[in-house]
């Protein structure tokens, strides 16, 4: 069998069902904390025919270099800044990201977050659990119904954000600099588009849903962060260099945003004693926002799927 052959690697946390599913048909190697260990991840590496990957593997030039049999990549996501893509494509590797697998669990988080830090009242519990009845300093939560969605990057997560905000009574704008305000789009999806910074003035809530490229690297600096309303909503479930975190840090002690939540960091882990530590208002969580349950799930058989399609079809080839 063409199959046993060939070699899957893994190298991060997969769903059990896709892992059972390449090993039916490939000799495969899972190791879910095989990123931590690079040594080995170079060693092991060296015969694989696939790579899989989520956002911590490093897949640069000295991992391309050492796998010497290496025809695919697999993304356990959708960003693409972990891996070198000019490196893979002198190699004639093909990358293969999940897109679309994890957007529902995204634009959940967003919504999610957003609707408690409109709301304010979901961090009193040590206080209510201390005999405190913080009512009356609680009572100024505000509603999700009404306020404004400004998405910036419009692609299948930013749509699908805007979709449920929407359908909890927002108005959705978004800006995208690869959209023409023209495009039919727009309509499509019941959202007007909004020039960057006139979005960052009109919306209650700012979603960040852009890639990390030298363009978007400090995008929500000191000077687009003070182009918010005051007491605006922040979320960034894209990649944590968009942000400058200590100018966030600086605007969330001075009561300028109403809050911000970070699923993505500059660093990760995040280091201690970031500037973020502290900060009121702030939801921190740790590059989860598009892992569930169900969404790992649907990521992992999409690649499992993919990665077996694009090796039989290479060992098909002449």
């Amino acid at each position: 069998m063409i199959g046993a052959t060939m070699h899957v690697l893994i190298a991060e946390f997969m769903d059990e069902a896709a892992v059972a599913s390449l090993q039916r048909r490939f000799a495969t190697t899972y190791d879910a904390e095989l990123v931590a260990r690079r040594e080995e991840l170079l060693s092991a590496v060296a015969d694989a025919d696939a790579l899989i990957v989520r956002n911590r593997t490093r897949v640069d030039g000295e991992l391309v270099a050492a796998a010497r049999k290496l025809r695919i990549v697999g993304r356990l996501g959708v960003g693409l800044d972990n891996i070198d893509l000019p490196a893979c494509e002198a190699r004639g590797i093909q990358v293969i990201p999940a897109t679309g697998a994890n957007a529902l669990a995204v634009a959940e988080y967003v919504i999610g977050t957003a609707m408690a830090l409109l709301r304010g009242a979901y961090f009193s519990t040590s206080a209510i659990a201390a005999g405190e009845w913080p009512r009356g300093s609680l009572a100024n939560g505000r509603e999700l119904a009404g306020k404004t969605l400004g998405v910036v990057g419009f692609g299948g997560i930013g749509r699908l954000t805007a979709r449920l905000g929407r359908a909890l009574g927002m108005t959705s704008i978004a800006f995208d600099a690869e959209i023409p305000a023209t495009s039919p789009v727009w309509a499509e999806q019941q959202t007007t588009p909004r020039r960057f910074e006139d979005l960052l003035r009109d919306a209650d809530v700012v979603s960040l849903h852009v890639p990390l490229t030298p363009a978007t690297r400090g995008l929500m600096d000191a000077g687009k962060l003070a182009l918010m309303k005051h007491g605006a909503i922040l979320v960034n479930t894209a990649r944590g260099g968009v942000v400058d975190e200590r100018a966030l840090a600086e605007v969330l002690n001075a009561g300028r945003l109403g809050g911000a939540a970070l699923d993505v960091f500059e660093s990760e882990p995040l280091a201690a004693g970031s500037p973020l530590a502290g900060c009121p208002h702030l939801i921190l969580t740790p590059h989860i926002a598009g892992v569930t349950r169900e969404s790992n799930a649907r990521v992992s058989m999409m690649i499992a799927e993919k990665v077996a399609a694009a090796l039989e079809a290479a060992a098909a080839s002449p």
